[in-house]
């Protein structure tokens, strides 16, 4: 697989929607987890993180204007234990609770599909993080529709152990823009991972077409403490 600058990776389509990447810094020393929304209608853009606990939350930047709340207003990231979820909707808290009754990150999303968007029908992106004794392995999952059937829903998970340092995947709800939105295809993207935590969160930032980028979260997670330091970016401020 060809290795990606996250520039490039981010900034290869004007609207790849919703993005989680995963991975660890180049000194080996950090987890690496960072989800970014974007939005093209008032209602989506309309939107900033907080932070919620151990992890964080969408809310209206401003409530008037808040005119649907369902997959939109949802805790994108929480933490379990040794374990990190990163998601792109309200399967967070299925995967939380599955869990916590010790099913496995997979099981726990058996239970849901893509977002009942008609016609984009868009693909829930998740990612789970597991810190423990100076190890790190993460994994990543896809819901979406086969080829747009709102009937069939595919799922795929890739694993990830003892990932390398320097090295992310980068997986998003989109290819590109249209009409209907075309869900994401194939592996995660394989993509370089550089810098600290401020130097990575404006790489992000700024490959992040202007229009669309709506709000950023970066986590760094030391693998020998499991203790962590994060950086939130709203574009409604």
């Amino acid at each position: 697989m060809t290795v990606k600058s996250l520039e490039t990776a981010l900034s290869a389509t004007t609207y790849p929607g919703r993005g989680i990447i995963l991975g660890r810094t180049a000194d080996g020393k950090k987890a690496v987890a960072a989800y970014f929304i974007m939005g093209r209608s008032e209602n989506s853009r309309n939107r900033v993180f907080v932070k919620d606990g151990n992890g964080i939350r969408t809310q209206a930047f401003d409530p008037a204007k808040l005119s649907d709340p369902s997959l939109i207003i949802y805790a994108p990231v929480r933490v379990l234990g040794n374990k990190t979820i990163v998601t792109n909707g309200d399967q967070t808290d299925t995967i939380y609770d599955g869990l916590d009754k010790q099913l496995t990150f997979e099981q726990s999303l058996r239970s849901r599909e893509f977002e009942p968007d008609a016609p984009n029908y868009t693909p829930r992106i998740s990612g789970v993080m597991h810190v423990e004794n100076g190890s790190y392995n993460f994994a990543l999952s896809i819901l979406k529709s086969d080829n747009g059937c709102p009937d069939s829903c595919n799922r795929y998970t890739y694993a990830y152990n003892a990932p390398a340092a320097g090295a992310g995947r980068f997986i998003h709800t989109y290819m590109g823009d249209g009409s209907p939105l075309p869900s994401f295809e194939g592996e995660p993207e394989l993509v370089t991972i550089s810098g600290d935590i401020d130097s990575l969160t404006n790489t992000i930032w700024s490959s992040l077409n202007d229009d669309n980028k709506v709000s950023l979260f970066v986590r760094f997670i030391d693998i020998a403490t499991g203790t962590w330091e994060d950086r939130i970016v709203n574009k409604n401020v």
